[in-house]
């Protein structure tokens, strides 16, 4: 079964930096196997924000963090982060980690998030 969890949120204020990690257990990551962050402000749908395809490690940002937040993955450590600089009020928000796989012939699909960690930026 695919875990992920999320660690690193908190309060900073705007111009300070945050890094998330999320590590994740279950599963093997191969081929286009995808990491990404995701975030959920309070009253707003949930949007994309960053990814990254674990083993060509391209990586794909949201136009609003790019040059900004920068994400990276550990091997060895099943980990993936999250490195926001230049934190803005606008931010703040829940941020997911989820895992995508597609199906191959020894394994069924996957999509799984983790449970969220809380980053608050205050002006």
């Amino acid at each position: 079964q695919v875990q992920l969890v999320e660690s690193g949120g908190g309060l900073v204020q705007a111009g300070e930096s945050l890094r998330l990690s999320c590590a994740f257990s279950g599963r093997t990551l191969i081929g286009t196997d995808k990491l990404a962050w995701f975030r959920q402000a309070p009253g707003k749908e949930r949007e994309f924000v960053a990814s990254i395809i674990w083993s060509i490690r391209i990586t794909n940002y949201s136009t609003s963090v790019k040059e900004r937040f920068t994400i990276s993955r550990d091997n060895a450590q099943n980990r993936v982060y999250l490195q926001m600089n230049r934190l803005q009020p606008e931010d703040t928000a829940i941020y997911y980690c989820k895992l995508d796989a597609p199906r191959t012939p020894f394994t069924p699909p996957v999509a799984a998030w983790g449970q969220g960690t809380q980053v608050t930026v205050s002006s």
